[in-house]
This record gives structure tokens, C-alpha cells and sequence, in this order.
């Protein structure tokens, strides 16, 4: 009897305590806990970028924390380059962003938008000596910069006559402008007035005349539930008197009204089926992706022969015996071999002209030009060492034997040592040649609408990421396929036993 007392006090014990606990778990908030990860790109100040410790800062950074805060949620920030912002949301890799995000009519078919958090507006950069653009209408026939993706690049495209050069952040196109390669920027107008008060940009005014009144909303993917989330965490700020303090932080002035939703709230687009959708985004994008595809191999066959005449050259003097043109050519390979290809073009298109200014002469560089002057750098770097190798396959008794014939060394090394060493030469060239196609895609960041830049102006539009890369990938594919093909040829052909034996079959 003893035991049964004690078997039902022990089930009376764990009833009770699981209702006790039932009832303390609807006490808290579901959010409590939660992790949101949000996309940003680092490169918008006053908004969002990095300071001197590599710690995110800005306007946007302190609100989206001050949000979370609020709301009781945590936030994992993530860097994405801007126009990877959107696909990655569809994607749903990322669950909110908040990166000076315009709220328009067709990204909101796309993905949804908190109730605006900033008044902007576009305004028109140019440099402080220029007289003729007074306004947007005085555009007309320039050159413009833009930030790839953005309202500003969308503005850009209404003017008569533009030439339009995309980059991937907003400092690169203002530089383009300091270096005097295009005659203005259009870019949002606190960011341009942020970097001109702070005595980032010296010789850049802005024409007095905003463009457009937009706002910036956080973004999420359709239909998120962290959007509802995001909202009543940004409602409490704005109550609380936290988003007053923020503004004043960053911009020195009270904030204006803001509205109370998205100006698109509910903007949907009727879709046919997923794959035939997907196969009309690839036939679309194909002939714009051609048209880059021609430009890809004009940089590369004028990379790889001014590469090629460069690294045969180098090639051999790594093989002198004079000391000094030895340590040259070496310390030459190893710099152009030891750092990135993507900084030799922001050292060349960038630096240098931003060096010489500094010194007072005027001096701007061709896209063309910096992109095959630094591929075939580069390049040159590379064949250098594959020169050297095969020079130093053939048998010393050759050069041994055609001296004893009366050549001269030039003589010897045209006649005899370099063409059996170039038939060496063609498979390690080959890779070479191949490895640079896929490489000039690193010079769409200078803004040469190359294949890669021609796929992602295209997903700028239409935020089909996957369907677009792919699309590329696959033209990047077929171009090396060929060459591989060709060069296979040619080796072949370059080397008589083959060839023999192939006439023989």
C-alpha cells in the first residue's frame, strides 16, 4: 500500500512539473533566441562598411542591432557583393538584408520589404572643375558611372546617348570618376555627400538636385515570417526614440517622417512553370552573353600573344649568364606570380592614373588597354617559366653541336633549341591560354563588359542568378572545349612522328 502511495505522489509530481513547465513556455517569446543571418555589403558608408578594426559600422549596421535588440532576436551579419544580395535571398542562404536597399516596384515582385527605414534620393557626382553639367538633362552623350544593380544604374539607363561603366561598389565608380574616365556619377546622395564631408573625395562636387525621392527597406525573402518579426522590432525603435538618436549619429539632423508600410507591399508576378520560365531566361540572355563571349576572346588572343612575346623573353633571360638580368627576371615572375591578378588590375586601372594625378599629370587608361596590359603582365610571368622549362629539356649536346657547325648563340638558340623546345611547350600553353579565359572575368570590376559582366548586368534585371551563371558557366565551357580541342591540334601537327603516324593510319 506503502508503494502504490508512493508510485501515484511520483506521478502527481511529474504532472505537475510538466505543467509548470507548459505554462512558463507560454510565457516566452518564440523569438527569444533566434538568429537571423543578414546580408550586407561593407562598401556604402555612412551605411554599411568596415572600420580601421574590420568591425561593420554604419547607420544600417546600428539600426539592424538596435532591431534585434528590440524584437529579442540575434543577428549574424554576412558580406555579399550587392547584386548577389537579392538572388541569395530567393535562395533563402540568407534571411533578411540590409544594405541601402531602394524599395521598388519590381524587386518587391521579388522579395518583401520592411516598412521603409530612410529617405534617400539620387544625385548626380562630378568633378569640382566641370562646368557643363548642371542637371540630369546635361547628361546626355556622357559617360556615367554606376553601381551594378542599383536605382542609380537603372536612372543611368533612361539618358539618351549614355555610355555606361558598372562597377561593383559605390567607391570604385566614384574613383573612376576622380581618375577622370567618365564625366559623372549617379549614386545615392548621402553616401556621395558622406565621402565628400569626411575629405574621402577631394576635386568632387554634387550638382544640386536630387533625381529621385526613394526609401530603403530591409528585405526578405516572399512571404518570410521574419518580416513581421523585423517590422514590430522597428516600430519600438521608432517609438522608443532609438532611431532618432541613430540618425543624429550618423547624419547630424533630425530624421524626416517615414511611411508606415511599402509603398509595394503585395506585388506579385504571374510566373509560368518553373522550367519553362528557366529555359526562356537562358534563350533570352544568350545573345547579350555572345556579344560578351567576343569581347572575352579579343582580351584573351591579345593577352596570351603580347604574353607570350613577353614571357619567351623573360624566359631566356632567366637563363643568362649575366647575374644582374637574372635576379630582374626573377624578382619579375615572383611578384607577378605571388600576388592576385584582381589586385595587378586595381593596381594598373586604378592606381596608377590616381598616382600620376597626384604628381600633377593628367593621365586616364583605356578599360581595353589596363585589362590586356595587366593579363598580359600576368601572363607573361607564367609562359616565362614554361619557356625555361622547355629550354632546358633539350639536350645540352645540341647546342653543343650546333656550335661546333659554326652558329652563333642567337643563332642556335632560333634554329635549333627553340622550336624543338616549343613543341614541349604547347600542352603547359595550352593550360595557360585556357586558364587566362576564364581569368579576364576578373576585369569586369573595372567595369569591361566582358562575358561575366554581361551576366551580371542580366541578373541585375532580372534577379535570375542561377538560370544567368549558368548560362555563362556553360559559354565559358564550350570556349574552352575549343581551345583544348585546338591546341590538341596543334601539337599534332607541331610534332612530326604524330603527324606521320596519323598520315599513316
Amino acid at each position: 500500500m506503502a508503494k502504490f502511495s508512493f508510485i501515484c505522489w511520483l506521478r502527481w509530481c511529474v504532472v505537475v512539473g510538466f505543467s509548470c513547465l507548459l505554462l512558463a513556455g507560454c510565457g516566452v517569446n518564440p523569438s527569444a533566441g533566434k538568429t537571423l543571418r543578414v546580408a550586407t555589403e561593407p562598401a556604402f558608408p555612412p551605411f554599411e562598411f568596415k572600420g580601421q578594426g574590420g568591425e561593420l559600422q554604419g547607420f544600417s549596421i546600428d539600426l539592424m542591432n538596435a532591431i534585434a535588440s528590440s524584437a529579442n532576436f540575434k543577428v549574424e551579419f554576412q558580406s555579399l557583393p550587392f547584386d548577389g544580395i537579392i538572388p541569395a535571398l530567393g535562395a533563402k542562404t540568407v534571411d533578411a538584408a540590409i544594405s541601402s536597399i531602394t524599395i521598388t516596384e519590381e524587386r518587391a515582385k521579388t522579395i518583401s520589404f520592411s516598412r521603409p527605414y530612410f529617405k534617400a534620393g539620387l544625385a548626380i557626382a562630378i568633378r569640382a572643375d566641370n562646368q557643363n553639367i548642371t542637371g540630369f538633362d546635361s547628361l546626355k552623350n556622357k559617360k556615367i558611372a554606376v553601381q551594378v544593380g542599383t536605382t542609380g544604374a537603372a536612372k543611368a539607363k533612361s539618358i539618351p546617348g549614355v555610355q555606361i561603366r558598372s562597377f561593383d561598389s559605390a567607391p570604385l565608380a566614384l574613383q573612376e570618376l576622380l581618375n577622370a574616365n567618365v564625366d559623372a556619377v549617379i549614386n545615392d546622395a548621402p553616401v556621395t555627400l558622406y565621402a565628400i564631408n569626411t575629405g574621402n573625395l577631394k576635386g568632387i562636387k554634387i550638382v544640386q538636385q536630387l533625381l529621385t525621392e526613394e526609401f530603403y527597406g530591409i528585405a526578405t525573402a516572399k512571404n518570410s515570417a521574419n518580416l513581421a518579426l523585423i517590422n514590430n522590432g522597428f516600430d519600438r525603435v521608432l517609438k522608443n526614440g532609438t532611431y532618432s538618436q541613430i540618425y543624429r549619429k550618423w547624419f547630424k539632423a533630425e530624421p524626416p517622417s517615414l511611411p508606415v508600410k511599402s509603398p509595394f507591399e503585395n506585388q506579385t508576378s504571374a510566373r509560368a512553370p518553373k522550367i519553362l520560365t528557366s529555359i526562356g531566361v537562358i534563350l533570352q540572355a544568350f545573345p547579350t552573353l555572345l556579344q560578351g563571349a567576343l569581347v572575352t576572346l579579343q582580351l584573351t588572343m591579345l593577352s596570351v600573344v603580347f604574353g607570350l612575346i613577353g614571357g619567351s623573353l623573360i624566359g631566356i633571360v632567366r637563363l643568362s649568364h649575366v647575374a644582374p638580368l637574372r635576379w630582374v627576371a626573377r624578382a619579375y615572375v615572383d611578384f607577378f606570380r605571388g600576388t592576385p591578378l584582381l589586385v595587378q588590375i586595381f593596381m594598373i586601372y586604378f592606381g596608377l592614373p590616381a598616382i600620376l594625378q597626384e604628381l600633377g599629370l593628367t593621365f586616364t587608361f583605356d578599360r581595353l588597354v589596363a585589362g590586356v596590359i595587366a593579363l598580359s603582365l600576368n601572363s607573361a610571368a607564367y609562359i616565362a617559366e614554361v619557356v625555361r622549362a622547355g629550354i632546358q629539356s633539350i639536350e645540352t649536346g645540341q647546342a653543343e653541336a650546333a656550335q661546333s657547325l659554326g652558329l652563333s648563340s642567337m643563332q642556335t638558340m632560333s634554329y635549333v633549341i627553340f622550336p624543338q623546345a616549343f613543341r614541349r611547350m604547347i600542352p603547359p600553353l595550352g593550360n595557360e591560354f585556357i586558364s587566362l579565359l576564364k581569368d579576364t572575368s576578373l576585369v569586369a570590376v573595372i567595369g569591361f563588359e566582358e562575358l561575366f559582366r554581361k551576366g551580371q548586368l542580366i541578373v541585375a534585371d532580372n534577379y535570375r542568378a542561377f538560370e544567368i551563371y549558368a548560362a555563362v558557366a556553360l559559354v565559358y565551357l564550350c570556349l574552352t572545349l575549343l581551345s583544348s580541342q585546338a591546341f590538341s591540334r596543334l601539337e599534332v601537327w607541331m610534332n612530326p612522328v604524330k603527324r606521320r603516324r596519323k598520315y599513316d593510319t
